[in-house]
């Protein structure tokens, strides 16, 4: 019986439907749904120190303009540079741990169809300063200060992480520490204990009187009982410093306060982050012997740390690229970025500052030459 009562209801309701449907003499279009919006993908290929802070910008960036899809992908700065020169993708946005990557490989570097070079501009938008990142569980974690960290870095059974100088500049900036250190303390045996038989191809360190050369071979490997931990990138070693498979790594401070690491605070003069100390840091340089670069001899001088970012000439969205830049350099922007305790420049220097979007030239200022 039950039965029954629910089939006459169900036939009256839809008999009432059907009746609605015809008053009027008239059927009403069944409704559409809404067509899904096409975005713009917007590539962006940046150093990995940057994940944590444009992550967070890419949200903010994608709320303002829902129309445009971010798309970031994350590698060592001179990884990122060959993406663009070498490996010739369509990048939009190029964001750089060293901003003199990009005169060095994109000023240098054409476009193959239009013989264009890759970019003629740069903005210098951020600063960090390098420090040593460990754990409470490291060796020696309780004893390590910032007068002995090179000691204990020395010991055999402490293993030291180091991004890879070929491909990352955090791993030519800590060779640079270690220079920068002995110049500190006027003493001049404090490269040779961390780094003198670990590589199947040394690194060495050449001193004159006002330069110090650190040469990196073009094949960098580890002995097999080595106490170094090499990888592609800075950020490959925060997970192995997480899980006890390192003891130590020089990291920028912004991605130590980041993960929650110890940090010890390098001496001003070594962590390349003042300007105050820019004559000091320009006494050691870092050459790479690449093969793969032959018509550029890759050469780091020491320098205060500075972020660079372009848009390269061959971008397939110009327009949207300038926007997220534009929207980088905004107080928002800002805001987000230090949150994630990652300064920026102010102002933001640029080079080649006539060959930049101009909707950007209002933000920046020319560099001085």
């Amino acid at each position: 019986m039950r039965q029954k009562t629910l089939a006459f209801i169900l036939t009256v309701a839809l008999l009432g439907l059907g009746l609605g449907a015809c008053k009027g003499g008239q059927t009403p279009a069944p409704t559409k749904a809404p067509a899904s919006v096409e975005k713009t993908p917007l590539v962006v290929f940046a150093a990995g120190s940057l994940i944590i802070p444009f992550a967070d910008l890419e949200r903010a960036f994608e709320a303002r303009y829902p129309d445009i899809d971010v798309q970031a992908e994350y590698h060592g700065s001179i990884q990122v540079m060959r993406h663009v020169t070498e490996i010739h993708e369509e990048i939009d946005v190029v964001a750089t741990a060293d901003a003199a990557l990009i005169p060095m490989l994109m000023y240098a570097s054409t476009v193959p169809e239009t013989g264009e070079p890759y970019a003629d501009w740069y903005i210098k938008f951020a600063s960090n300063h390098l420090a040593l990142a460990y754990t409470p569980q490291s060796k020696y974690a309780s004893e390590i200060d910032a007068d002995n960290w090179h000691e204990i870095l020395a010991r055999p059974d402490v293993k030291l992480g180091l991004s890879d100088p070929r491909f990352d500049a955090s791993g030519y900036r800590t060779l640079m520490a270690f220079s920068l250190m002995e110049n500190t303390l006027g003493r001049y045996d404090l490269f040779g204990p961390v780094f003198d038989g670990q590589f199947t191809f040394p690194v060495t360190s050449f001193r004159d009187d006002d330069l110090t050369t650190i040469t990196v071979p073009e094949i960098l490997e580890t002995e097999s009982d080595s106490h170094i931990v090499l990888r592609g990138g800075s950020i490959m070693l925060i997970a192995l410093l997480e899980s006890g498979d390192i003891d130590y790594a020089f990291e920028y401070e912004s991605v130590i306060r980041q993960h929650g690491l110890e940090m010890l605070a390098l001496p001003e003069k070594v962590n390349m982050g003042e300007a105050d100390f820019e004559s000091n840091y320009e006494a050691v340089q870092v050459d790479l012997d690449f093969q793969r670069f032959a018509t550029v001899k890759p050469q780091f001088r020491g320098e205060r740390i500075g972020y660079g970012i372009t848009i390269p000439a061959n971008a397939p969205h110009p327009d949207e690229a300038t926007l997220f830049i534009a929207f980088l350099l905004s107080p928002e922007g800002r805001a987000i970025m230090e949150a994630d305790y990652h300064p920026l420049f102010d102002p933001f220097p640029v080079d080649g500052y006539t060959n930049m979007p101009g909707s950007l030239q209002a933000l920046c200022i020319p560099a001085e030459p």
